[in-house]
């Protein structure tokens, strides 16, 4: 494990690291992204769904064993406290946050803070309130959440192989009293801790039960909250040097299950990733053997360079977009339902229909496609997504059409397909 001071502090004066030199920016990035291992995840996985822990339930003795785990590896890490008196602890009602703070380097960019967190409790031996039974046993919650903490353990310290510290200040934060009803969170957001005075929050990130990818399908919730998210997150996912390659399912439902919402409530941008649910959801039989370890890598992986990219861009952070609030996977589907082909005349010089996004409107969806048209040709589907013509980022549907009309014979095409970006080449003759 790479301490922060050490690894930081070596880079600034120039020395040599104990661990392997790297020569460039993207290359310690690659490292970063490599130091994440399923190994390792599986070790803090097994610790805190040991039944040792009792379940972990916000206030008891496992969960006061559970933080101080946590602790010992932020200790090991040399990551700085951040909750109340100098310590990593900000408690409430006898619960307690664990908090701890990598400082931005830009002197005004550091003010603002990017939280990325993962909820430690879980429901200890389950009730009729928080279980589906059967009451009474342990319910160590292998993925509900210690496959969260896990992962944003291994976030902390892959971010300890980065070159400099980002330009924005990241809050690391394990909330307890989750499943009591978002308690840490909610405390965090009322109450600063004494780590966080003179920052603000500029956007939240959730990391809860990333423990069981299926299919290689992650659920992105929250990417409506403000314009630019969605973007980010498929550039972490598509990266070409460590590319996560998961298939993204972007959720517009907001829900008060989990720590993102206190954020959204609170009107801060927010991003969670989520493996789904499943039938040992708050039961006894949630379980290590049950965790897929190998797909905590590529969900950790694009949670770091999503919160990386995110901390080291310079430009304004987009505010929060309030349309987010009313907006459902209902309108989701109303926005993206393709339109059937049923007359096959093609229409147009490519042969697509498409709609505006107002939420994304840099990015129009294809609702329509005609048979034995260019775009039908070269592989464009309904539900896609139009980023780039001949190389240049469309910024707006309107933008989007006039690219498409005044575009040669052939029209090269990024589009996005369930997080993923394909480039398509649309060659059209009869210009």
């Amino acid at each position: 494990m790479i301490a922060w001071a050490l690894a930081w502090a070596t880079l600034a004066l120039g020395l040599t690291a104990a661990t392997p030199a790297v020569s460039t920016a993207a290359e310690m990035m690659s490292a970063a992204h490599a130091s994440i291992r399923a190994t390792d995840a599986g070790r803090h996985v097994g610790v805190l769904a040991d039944d040792s822990f009792e379940g972990r339930e916000g206030g008891s003795r496992g969960g006061r064993a559970a933080a101080t785990y946590i602790v010992e590896q932020l200790t090991k890490l040399g990551i700085p406290p951040a909750g109340d008196a100098g310590t990593y602890y900000q408690p409430f009602g006898g619960m307690r946050n664990i908090l701890a703070l990598i400082e931005g380097s830009d002197p005004e960019l550091a003010k603002e803070v990017i939280v990325i967190g993962a909820h430690y409790d879980h429901v200890g031996y389950g009730n009729a309130d928080n279980s589906y039974g059967p009451f009474g046993y342990v319910h160590n919650g292998a993925d509900d959440n210690a496959s969260g903490v896990a992962g944003l353990l291994e976030i902390v310290e892959a971010l300890g192989h980065l070159p400099e510290k980002p330009r924005r200040s990241i809050l690391i934060a394990f909330w307890d009293g989750e499943e009591k009803g978002l308690l840490g969170s909610y405390h965090f957001l009322r109450v600063a801790p004494q780590g966080m005075a003179g920052r603000r929050v500029v956007l939240s990130v959730n990391l809860d039960m990333i423990g069981r990818l299926r299919g290689n399908r992650l659920e992105v919730y929250g990417t409506r909250t403000a314009h630019g998210l969605r973007e980010t997150v498929l550039q972490a996912n598509n990266r070409p040097s460590h590319a996560a390659g998961l298939d993204l399912s972007f959720v517009w439902d907001i829900e008060e299950d989990s720590d993102h919402y206190p954020f959204i409530a609170a009107r801060i941008p927010t991003v969670m990733f989520h493996t789904g649910l499943h039938d040992h959801y708050h039961r006894p039989s949630d379980d290590v053997h049950l965790v897929n370890l190998p797909g905590i890598e590529p969900v950790t992986r694009l949670a770091l360079g999503f919160v990386a990219a995110v901390a080291n861009d310079p430009s304004p952070m987009p505010p929060f977009r309030g349309e987010c609030r009313t907006e459902s996977n209902t309108t989701r589907n109303r926005l993206e339902a393709a339109i059937p082909d049923t007359d096959g005349s093609p229409r147009g010089r490519w042969g697509i229909g498409t709609r505006n996004d107002s939420g994304e409107p840099d990015a129009p969806v294809i609702i329509r496609v005609w048979r034995d048209s260019p775009a039908s040709r070269a592989g464009m589907m309904p539900g896609d997504r139009i980023l780039t013509i001949d190389d240049a980022r469309i910024s707006s549907h309107d933008d989007m059409l006039e690219r498409l009309k005044a575009a040669g014979s052939t029209a090269v095409i990024d589009v996005e397909r369930r997080g993923h970006v394909t480039r398509l080449e649309v060659h059209n003759a009869a210009h």
